[in-house]
Formats: structure tokens, sequence, C-alpha cells
């Protein structure tokens, strides 16, 4: 006897008021045309209409298709921190009880969290919006650098593309590796990026609230390529090594050394993008040390390699 196909899973994707449509197409492209999902966009008629980047957005669906769906998908929205309806933070807490795998993708992490679902987990967002998501929801691990986290049942992703990358990861735990590769070379994506959310922010130094100590940031900042200490910064700052880095934490939220070894990435970074200039010279004129020392910092903080991040980011 032929034993009859598999029911296909069904995924659900909640649009929410003022959807991004990049983040909406995301899970209907790399799912919907795969016959062993069934996707569903759905709505909640309570929250008005669903206006994404000027364009309306008519689905016959509403929260009903959360009832029955073995992954529910929640794209990212324009305003983060727009209230959201009671109703389906309600049916997402109701499909998380039943056992459903919840996905974000961008801002969408904001509704998870919400609804309480992110509670005591690890869980990424744009890292535009990190931050943010950090100060309301405390009681989550936010991870910034991370293209996406899987936590299970649970799976959130950073900005835009990065949820290209997380339903890829989706379709490789759920089919394999193989599966997954040819969807990326349908969607004429790569399987798996190297490196993590990191590599895309636009500058790793962190801004500074108070002034006392712009004087000695701007000559951290102009002689990158010397050394610098601790006891140096705080003797040309004229306070003591723990008043300065006090102070320095104060107005950075960053320890000296730490801000120091942003801002010598950041210049490396912009070395690597803007000039042909060789990785050895690179690690030289930023102050990272050795090329060896320069690398491994390099990927430490941004996830990948020197080389690898030119390949990217230099036209």
């Amino acid at each position: 006897m032929i034993e009859p196909p598999p029911e296909p899973h069904r995924i659900a994707v909640l649009t929410l008021p003022g959807v991004m449509l990049l983040d909406l197409g995301i899970p209907v492209q790399v799912f919907g045309s795969d016959p062993r999902y069934r996707v569903t966009v759905c709505t909640d008629p309570s929250a008005g209409p669903v206006l994404g980047d000027g364009v309306g957005l008519v689905t016959s669906a509403g929260l009903e298709a959360l009832r029955d769906a073995d992954t529910v998908v929640v794209p990212g929205y324009q305003d983060a921190e727009a209230p959201l309806p009671g109703t389906a933070l309600a049916a997402l807490r109701s499909a998380s009880a039943r056992g459903a795998r919840l996905v974000s993708i961008c801002t969408g992490a904001f509704t998870l969290a919400a609804a309480g679902l992110l509670d005591g987990r690890p869980a990424t967002t744009h890292w535009r919006d990190a931050a943010a998501l950090q100060r309301r929801y405390p009681r989550i691990d936010v991870r910034p650098n991370l293209l996406f986290v899987d936590d299970g049942d649970v799976l959130t992703s950073a900005g835009v593309t990065a949820g290209v990358d997380l339903c890829l990861h989706i379709v490789r735990r759920d089919h394999g590796a193989a599966a997954a590769n040819a969807r990326a070379r349908a969607l004429v994506a790569p399987p798996q990026r190297p490196g993590g959310q990191a590599q895309f922010v636009e500058r790793l130094r962190p801004d500074a609230r108070g002034d006392e100590l712009a004087g000695i940031r701007a000559w951290m900042l102009g002689n990158l390529a010397l050394r610098q200490s601790v006891d140096e910064l705080a003797r040309r700052a004229h306070m003591s090594r723990r008043t300065f880095i006090r102070r320095f934490q104060q107005e950075t939220d960053s320890s000296p050394m730490a801000w120091l070894t942003a801002a010598r990435l950041d210049l490396a970074r912009e070395l690597l993008e803007t000039t042909p200039t060789p990785v050895e010279q690179v690690a030289r004129l930023s102050g990272l040390g050795s090329p060896a020392a320069f690398r491994a910092t390099f990927h430490r903080h941004l996830g990948t390699s020197p080389a690898e991040y030119r390949a990217t980011f230099r036209s």
C-alpha cells in the first residue's frame, strides 16, 4: 500500500498595522512555493487596516489561522513603539501554549516580547532597535550581534534579509541541508551567511552623553595607532585611575579600553571598505596589534574575517 504524502506544515504569517512589506514577503516567498509548507497570511480584524509602506493589504484570514498553525511568523512593522492589539497577543500566547513554533523577523520580536514569550530567552532584532528591546523588556537576553537566534520553539531574526537567513535555517532544520540549499538557489541567496549582525552596524563606538572627557576621547581617536593605557589616559585627564574609569563609563556606557577597541574597529572597517590598504597595514594603522591579533579581534567582535568583510563591503 502506498503511504499518503504527509500533511503540509501549516504556517500562519501574522500581519500587524504598518507591516514592512519586505519582511512579509520573506516567509511567503521562502515557504509559499514549497509543497511541504502551506502558508496563510492573516491579520487581527480588531486592529484596523493593515498598511505597509503606503500599500493596503487585504487578507481573508483572521486570528483563527493561528489556532491550527504549526508555525507562526510575525514580520516586522514600522513603529516598534506602537501599542499592539491585545487579541493578537492573546492568540500568540495560545499558539505557544499548544506547542506552535513562533518566529519573528526584525521588529516582530517586539510583538513576541509584548506577549511575554521572550522572557528569560535569548533573542535578537534589528541592530537599531536592539537597545530599545532590551530597555523595554529587561528579562530578555537580547543578542544584538546575531543574525538570528534559534531557541528551539521560539526563533528571532535581525533586520530584513536576516529573515531570509532564518527562514532558510528553518527549512534546514525541518528537512535538511539539501532542501535549504535548493531553496537558497531558487532565491539566489547564500544558504548560510558568515558572521553576525555587528558587521552591518554603522558604527561600533558608542555615542557619548557628556562632555567632560570629550577632549580625551578626541585625543584617543586621533592617536589610534599608538599604544594607549588607562593609566596614561587618566593622567591626561588629570584624574585618578578609578575616577577616570567611572566618569568614562558614565559618559559612554563603556569602559575606556572597550570604547577604544570599538573605535579602532570602526577605523579598520572604514579602511577595509574604502581603500586597498593591505590587512597587515590596516592592523597597524588601527592600533589593533599584529595581523594575527587583528584578525582574532575582528572575528571576535564582527563574526567574520577582515578579508571576508572587505569582499562583502568594498565595491
